[in-house]
């Protein structure tokens, strides 16, 4: 969703590069392409006027900190100016203030509130330990009961079967019972949408909000309508005191307006994001981190907890041992491929990975490589059990077989035998430089400045940084970020 401001953030510090200080002009210069970034990220035009205002009077007021490049601290006064503009930390949700505790789900038509209610549900169910229950209360449009019923289903969880000849608050009033009857913890309730905001819609709902009694109050909002979903954020605030926000379709080309303003203009917290369309695909909103995102330095924590969360530590600690003993088989390749879709597409992956999202823009999209990882996936398919745990039985008539099996060529099976014997050998030494302590630098070989591991055994020779060009410098060219 940021690449197109990340690409602008990113040329607009190129004019602070090699600067020896931090000057008005050379901020001036930095600070007139970074507002035309904002501008045409459709971020509102009061925003940045603060925020430009704030990065430049503490740039100017910062003292250069001895040994770190000046640029990269201005990059690092935009970041915590970014994180605050969205809020600096993830606000979670208070769910022990009483039982059951219902979570109010509002918003327009169109935007996703019965999805993010399903996501919700299987958030809170999984993450959080809580006994969710689920209300259908949009009279309105009888398909999204439908739709919630069959997303509880799909998640084991349990709901109400509301009539919709009911009002919304007749409707809320008989499942909050039901709720209490089955002492759930956490109710979510799914209300009615509109294509705008209008009397009647915000009439319900203030209604059903005045007979939970202090609920949590969820506006789901698109980032893909830039400013008036600012807008209609503050419509539904000044109605109905919202609690948090939810930014629905950030895994689309928006612009990323919605995210930078929302949070200032309205003062309600972002809660959650979501970044696709599956049930599992909602994050946590953590300003911080997506402000290091935007400026390219990644997220690597969210990575980790992705990694805790899909990866099997034991199976993962064996596959390890099998790479150093040059031991890795082809089902154990299979294997670590459905680990890899477990934890996203690899673009996503790769952009949580500091200094990453310029490497990818020079290499253009990695439609191809996702391609190409499905083709191995039916090549592996057509293999027996025996032909997965030894690659050296794989002879001619098998692999024409294979290649009958799966539909592809002889030379398509060839091909991929050769790849997983090269990646196997590259495997066996890297987890080699790790056992020695010599940990190659992966950004510099994705970039062709440095050479695979195994090609040359000087690669394994650690080499003394120059002063000031550790392997710890930031994506921009500094130490500071770590």
């Amino acid at each position: 969703m940021f690449d197109s401001l990340s690409e602008k953030f990113s040329d607009a510090f190129k004019t602070l590069s090699g600067k020896s200080e931090i000057t008005e002009a050379n901020i001036d210069e930095t600070l007139k392409l970074v507002r035309t970034a904002l501008l045409e990220a459709d971020v509102n035009f009061k925003v940045v006027k603060m925020f430009l205002a704030s990065v430049k009077e503490k740039a100017l007021g910062e003292k250069v900190i001895r040994g770190v490049d000046p640029g990269e601290q201005f990059i690092k006064i935009v970041h915590d100016e970014l994180a605050s503009m969205m809020g600096n930390a993830h606000q979670e949700l208070d769910l022990d203030k009483k039982k059951p505790y219902p979570i109010l789900i509002c918003g327009l038509n169109g935007v996703g509130k019965t999805t993010f209610t399903g996501k919700l549900a299987l958030y809170l169910r999984s993450k959080k330990k809580k006994d969710v229950y689920l209300i259908p209360a949009d009279n309105f449009r009888p398909a999204a009961k439908d739709q919630l019923i069959i997303h509880a289903k799909n998640l084991g969880v349990e709901y109400f079967d509301s009539d919709l000849s009911l009002s919304p608050v007749e409707i809320v009033q008989a499942g909050m019972e039901e709720a209490k009857k089955l002492g759930k913890e956490v109710v979510i309730i799914d209300t009615a949408g509109r294509l705008q905001v209008d009397d009647d819609l915000m009439a319900a709902l203030v209604d059903v909000k005045n007979y939970l009694k202090d609920p949590e109050v969820l506006l789901v909002a698109d980032a893909m309508t830039g400013q008036e979903s600012v807008n209609v954020a503050k419509t539904f605030h000044e109605k109905m005191e919202l609690t948090g926000i939810v930014l629905s379709k950030m895994d689309s080309d928006a612009r990323g307006g919605a995210a930078l303003s929302m949070r200032y203009v309205t003062q309600v917290p972002i809660r959650f994001f979501s970044t696709g369309e599956k049930m599992k695909d909602l994050e946590p909103f953590h300003p911080d981190r997506l402000a290091k995102r935007i400026l390219d330095m990644g997220d690597v924590l969210t990575l980790v907890e992705k990694a805790e969360e899909a990866i099997d530590e034991k199976e993962a600690e064996a596959l390890m041992k099998k790479m150093e003993k040059n031991q890795f088989t082809i089902d154990d390749f299979m294997k670590q491929m459905g680990m890899m879709n477990k934890l996203g597409s690899m673009q996503g992956l790769l952009k949580m990975i500091p200094g990453m999202g310029g490497v990818l823009r020079q290499a253009g999209d990695l439609g191809d490589a996702e391609g190409e990882m499905k083709k191995m996936k039916v090549i592996i398919s057509s293999m027996t059990r025996e032909e997965r745990n030894n690659h050296k039985i794989i002879n001619d008539s098998r692999r024409e077989r294979i290649a009958k099996g799966s539909g592809r060529t002889k030379k398509d099976v060839d091909e991929f035998i050769a790849k997983f014997l090269q990646m196997r050998k590259m495997m066996s030494g890297m987890m080699g430089m790790m056992k020695g302590g010599n940990m190659p630098d992966l950004g510099a070989m994705m970039n062709g400045q440095a050479p695979m591991p195994g090609m040359r055994q000087q690669a394994q020779q650690r080499r003394k940084p120059k002063k000031g060009k550790g392997k710890n410098r930031g994506p921009f060219g500094g130490g500071f970020f770590k």
